[in-house]
This record gives C-alpha cells, sequence and structure tokens, in this order.
C-alpha cells in the first residue's frame, strides 16, 4: 500500500510522448485505481488520459499571458493588488485541458529564478496585498519547503492574505497530512485570511479520502474554496454543475471561480463557445442557491485579465470585453473545433 503522499508521487503512472500526444502522461497509482473503480466514466478519462486530439496546431501557448505578465522570478503581477507565484513545475497529475500545459511541459521560465528576487520585487511593492500560490501544484512541495515561503512572508507587512490553489486534495488526498494541517493553523494567525483553492469540475472525482482530506481542513482556521473548468464533454451540462456545486457547499467548500475554457494548444477539444457557456450558466442560476452559484468568469486574449462571462443582457457574444483597464479589448472566438 502507497500509504504516504510522498510515495503516491514516487509511484507516479507516468510515460512521455507516444502515438497519440506530444504532451507527457502521469497520475497517482490513487487516482487512477479510483478512475477505474468508477467504471472509467468521460468525465474523468476525458480530463486525465491522452488524446490524440492534442496534436491540434489550434491555439496559444500562453493563452492567458502569463509571460507578458511574468514581472519578477516565479512571478506574475497582472493585477494591483494580488500576485501569482510559481514556486514549483510539478504537479499530481496531468490534466488534458490545462492552460498551462504548454509552459509547464517546456520548464518555461515562467517557473524558474531566485526566490529571493520574488522576495525583494514584493517588498518593493507594497500595493500587493495577496500572494497566490499556484503551478504546477504549490502543495507538491514539502511541508519544509512550504514553510520557508511562509515565513519569508510573513516578514513583509503589506501582504495580508494568503492563498493556494491546489488540484492535491482530489488527486493525492494523502497529501494533507498532519504536518501540513498543523502548519497551516500556525500561519493563519500570521495573515488575515488564509485560503485554500480546490481545483475540481465533476463530481465524480470525489473520493471517501478526498472527504476526509477536506475535514482535516475545516478543522483549523482556513478558508476553502473551488474552481472549475467548464469543459466541453466532461461537464458542459447545469445538471453536473449543480450536482458539483451543491456537494462542495455540502462539504464547506464555498464555489468560488467556474472558469471558461482557455484557447491552449493542445486542448482545443474541450472548448466550447461562449454563447453555449452562458446559456449553461443561466440554467446553473435558476437551478441553484445564490451562495452555491460560482463566478463565471474569462481570461481576455493577450493577459488583459479575468472579467465576467456572463452577460445577463444576450447570450450572444460580439467579440468583445471589458478587460481590467476598464478598456475594451478583443476576445475571438475560435473557429469551429468539432474535427477535432
Amino acid at each position: 500500500m502507497l500509504n504516504t503522499w510522498t510515495e503516491q508521487v514516487k509511484n507516479q503512472i507516468t510515460f512521455f510522448g507516444g502515438d497519440q500526444t506530444p504532451y507527457p502522461f502521469f497520475i497517482s497509482p490513487f487516482f487512477d485505481h479510483h478512475i477505474k473503480n468508477m467504471g472509467s466514466p468521460k468525465s474523468l478519462t476525458n480530463q486525465f488520459y491522452p488524446s490524440s486530439k492534442e496534436n491540434s496546431s489550434q491555439g496559444s501557448y500562453d493563452p492567458i499571458g502569463d509571460i507578458s505578465n511574468n514581472q519578477a522570478d516565479k512571478l506574475i503581477h497582472r493585477y494591483k493588488n494580488r500576485v501569482l507565484v510559481t514556486p514549483t513545475t510539478l504537479c499530481p497529475v496531468n490534466c488534458r485541458y490545462c492552460f498551462r500545459k504548454n509552459t509547464l511541459a517546456m520548464s518555461d521560465d515562467l517557473f524558474k529564478g531566485q526566490w529571493q528576487k520574488t522576495l525583494e520585487y514584493l517588498s518593493n511593492h507594497s500595493e500587493v496585498e495577496e500572494v497566490i500560490f499556484t503551478g504546477g501544484d504549490p502543495l507538491m512541495m514539502s511541508n519544509q519547503k512550504i514553510e520557508t515561503y511562509l515565513n519569508d512572508l510573513t516578514q513583509i507587512p503589506h501582504i495580508k492574505y494568503l492563498r493556494f490553489h491546489t488540484r492535491t486534495p482530489i488527486i493525492v488526498p494523502q497529501r494533507i497530512d498532519d504536518g501540513f494541517v498543523e502548519m497551516l493553523d500556525l500561519y493563519s494567525k500570521n495573515f488575515k485570511k488564509l485560503l485554500v483553492v480546490i481545483h475540481t469540475n465533476h463530481i465524480d472525482e470525489f473520493s471517501n479520502e478526498f472527504k476526509n482530506a477536506i475535514k482535516k481542513l475545516e478543522s483549523v482556521r482556513v478558508e476553502l474554496l473551488s474552481q472549475s473548468v467548464l469543459l466541453k464533454d466532461v461537464n458542459d451540462n447545469p445538471d453536473d454543475l449543480k450536482n458539483l456545486f451543491q456537494k462542495l457547499s455540502e462539504l464547506g467548500i464555498r464555489p468560488y471561480y467556474l472558469h471558461h475554457p482557455d484557447k491552449v494548444k493542445g486542448g482545443m477539444h474541450f472548448y466550447l463557445p461562449l454563447e453555449q457557456g452562458r446559456k449553461i450558466y443561466s440554467q446553473l442560476r435558476d437551478q441553484l442557491s445564490g451562495h452555491m452559484i460560482p463566478n463565471y468568469v474569462v481570461d481576455i486574449d493577450g493577459g488583459m485579465g479575468k472579467v465576467s462571462a456572463f452577460n445577463p443582457e444576450t447570450f450572444k457574444f460580439s467579440g468583445h470585453l471589458i478587460n481590467k483597464n476598464a478598456q475594451l479589448s478583443s476576445h475571438n472566438e475560435p473557429k469551429s473545433n468539432t474535427n477535432l
């Protein structure tokens, strides 16, 4: 039995390249068993197993402009008061729709550099109040490494909020061990708010081990949120999303973001038109209480920021969105991807 998270990571099921796709495949033994135990539903196999559709040349290498917003080592500064920090390229699984699947596969400079330079940047930018650890998956680092980051950030007085974006409670629930939970409890006293945002797209992902991991996190002063991606042939219907967000709410996790899929090279077979997404979200709003409904958002082309994807005036999309600078930006819908 692989009882610890490090054993799960060391024994990842992995292969690189192959006939189907140029992108690597890796998954934890725990979650691979979970998929097979569930009967290998397309809600899971489409998300995590390779497909020849990934060979399509459509899409962008860096669809949301991470590289253009990379202001310091390991740091992306897209919005005034918060930054993304990318401490590792490692993930517990390779999500086939990931908007960073190209930069991660190439170990892009986005994930390299000196942490000290990141700290210097943060120290010199007092407008930054929140640090968001993103990925790769930050929980793939050891407790000792994470604590080093947390301790360093406590030395910067204007950092008030700390957020982890992670897939590990779903893919490697063993990662939420006692040491990690105790560390979060300790450092939550140093920030106004410490949040863990769990990435999950379908209720089929939930295991008993995941639910137990959530109970551990709920025992300390951590706010739990979720983020999900609207994906063609995975969860592109209001019933699946309703079940997901209801269950998350029951588990004490507040649905936070529902992302419109990004136009990433190698992942365009998951894309659906914004008009279709708006119709799905509209139906969802009629079926769920307001506190269970996440913000439906889309990242504008070229790194111009995340904005609301829903328009209560019309389902049709004009091709333009108001960006983070309150300016009108083009956001082109791709040609039909039915042949992907």
